[in-house]
């Protein structure tokens, strides 16, 4: 199995978890706990990319708690940045400010939305933090979940879980 398909059956798995708001959070989502994270996210970004990076959190009505933006003058390629961190699984994305998006941060990368240097301190803080970074080009496939979304015409797996609901 692929780290891809690896991936998607994860997102399956954690489709599937029982949950008193199902789409927000699964049962014993840690908010406190996930704000602490999100707060040392921050931190080491601030501290490895030498610019304040800011928190935004207080999101509701959403699958996703916390989202830390790394501004375009703390970024070598002069492009913002946003990292999203999930209510399941402990899943991040990052996304750029590219018109279609990017399918990963190889992509991001080539396309000079990101530099080398920049992608490493991002993935090794997440990883540093236990966070799982999963690639745009899975979360932009359809939404084929066990929840409503399903039936929506656009939902897709960035919606499941990064996105207002």
């Amino acid at each position: 199995m692929n780290d891809d398909n690896r991936m998607l059956a994860l997102l399956h798995a954690l489709d599937r978890l029982p949950a008193p708001h199902h789409l927000e959070y699964p049962d014993g989502f840690d908010h406190p706990g996930a704000r602490l994270r999100a707060t040392r996210l921050r931190d080491r970004l601030t501290r490895d990319l030498g610019s304040p990076c800011r928190l935004d959190e207080g999101i509701q009505d959403a699958s996703f708690s916390f989202c830390v933006d790394v501004p375009a003058a703390a970024a070598e390629a002069g492009v913002p940045l946003s990292v999203r961190l999930s209510n399941y699984g402990d899943l991040a994305a990052v996304s750029t400010p590219a018109p279609d998006g990017h399918d990963d941060l190889d992509d991001a990368v080539r396309d000079g939305a990101l530099s080398e240097a920049d992608r490493v301190r991002i993935t090794t803080a997440l990883s540093d933090l236990g966070y799982r970074l999963v690639p745009q080009r899975l979360l932009h496939r359809p939404y084929d979940g066990a929840t409503w979304l399903a039936h929506e015409d656009h939902a897709t797996w960035w919606t499941r879980f990064f996105d207002h609901l």
